[in-house]
């Protein structure tokens, strides 16, 4: 009875194992499609950006192998549904494979030679077309639209990306003459806009002057001039420091009017850049107020001297001068003033001094002397 059980349990078994599960379709390899498309634009140019896709519609992991050109479609009505007017084509393949390269050798080099990562490390892809003039002259409100078409090596896709607009507002040229001059007050950039031939109601013109440090990647926008009927603008950049180079540029910004309100904003090119060293040669403000009291009863004598401080940001201190009669001026601190006081205690009865004040910036700049002030010490012969 036991044999005849265990015969029973292995007819059984073998029976399992030869039963065939269901059969499952071949996968069709279609790239998911993109769901991050991005556009911005300067002058003419679109520039777009795009992750490209690591699985299929079948939640499998895209091989390289089977992964086709990217197209690039455009159209003036939103929602597009076939690709008629095609901007272009970008093959992605090579992008993914040394992706796929790198995280290998990442990966071995970090933890097992034949260990892979978990998760692909995404790949962006980047792709640009250039308006047509005409359509910019034709629909200066309108916009254009766009998405991408990811493609298998069959040429077919699962549909296009998420779709979007970029305004087709035309924009003006940049100045050609951008001069920049290093004052007291700060730098002063010049330049003549670009006035449009033929104004559109619904669009306004401003313009916008950028900086950047030398040694530095990263701009930074000084300010934005309003368009206006005259030409000649002019900006004073306060926002520096000193003793630094910069770069200059200005781009013409065109804005696009819906209903009275701003729906978009296109920059233009960038004009030439200036190079400009920020060299403070400007001596601080020339002090006031100076007065010179003799200080002296039942106690050292002195002449006291007080003034009205300085607001300059970069002042260093203060220097104090004296003579006597019409002698030469000679300095009394050894070390600059931090505060607009000083006491003058090697001084002599009967005798008359004059005193005047400078100030003192942190490059050394120094101002004239200020107006003088003169006090009698009492006593004397």
């Amino acid at each position: 009875m036991k044999y005849a059980s265990i015969a029973i349990l292995l007819l059984a078994v073998c029976l399992g194992c030869g039963t065939p599960g269901i059969p499952l379709p071949p996968s069709l390899e279609l790239p998911e499609p993109v769901q991050d498309l991005r556009a911005s634009r300067k002058g003419d140019k679109v520039h777009l950006a795009w992750t490209v896709p690591r699985e299929t519609t079948d939640r499998t992991t895209l091989r390289v192998r089977h992964l086709g050109p990217t197209r690039i479609c455009r159209s003036l009505k939103l929602g597009m549904t076939q690709c008629t007017d095609k901007a272009g084509e970008v093959d992605t393949a090579p992008l993914v494979s040394v992706s796929e390269a790198a995280a290998k050798a990442k990966a071995a080099a970090a933890t097992k030679p034949n260990s892979l990562p978990g998760k692909p490390v995404p790949v962006v892809a980047n792709a640009s077309d250039t308006l047509p003039h005409e359509l910019e002259t034709r629909n200066p409100t309108g916009f254009m639209n766009y998405a991408v078409e990811v493609l298998n090596t069959r040429g077919r896709s699962a549909g296009f990306s998420n779709q979007v607009q970029v305004p087709l507002a035309p924009t003006l040229p940049p100045p050609d003459d951008l001069a920049g001059t290093v004052t007291a007050d700060g730098i002063v950039l010049t330049f003549t806009a670009v006035l449009p031939e033929n104004e559109t109601p619904e669009l306004r013109h401003s313009y916008r002057v950028y900086r950047k440090e030398q040694g530095t990647a990263t701009p930074v926008m000084v300010g934005e001039i309003a368009f206006s009927a005259s030409p000649r603008a002019q900006l004073l950049d306060q926002s520096f420091q000193w003793q630094k180079t910069y770069q200059y540029w200005v781009t013409a910004v065109t804005m696009v009017l819906r209903n009275g309100k701003s729906s978009a904003r296109v920059e233009g090119d960038n004009s030439a850049p200036i190079t400009v060293f920020a060299n403070d040669v400007f001596p601080p403000a020339v002090p006031t107020s100076l007065q010179a009291v003799f200080s002296g009863v039942g106690q050292q004598p002195s002449v006291d001297l007080t003034w009205a401080p300085n607001s300059d940001p970069d002042l260093a201190g203060y220097n104090v001068y004296r003579r006597e009669e019409n002698g030469a001026w000679t300095r009394l601190n050894p070390a600059l003033v931090p505060t607009p006081a000083y006491r003058d205690s090697n001084v002599a009865a009967g005798r008359t001094y004059s005193y005047a004040v400078t100030a003192l910036d942190t490059h050394g700049n120094e101002s004239v002397r200020s107006p003088e002030s003169s006090e009698t010490v009492p006593g004397g012969p």
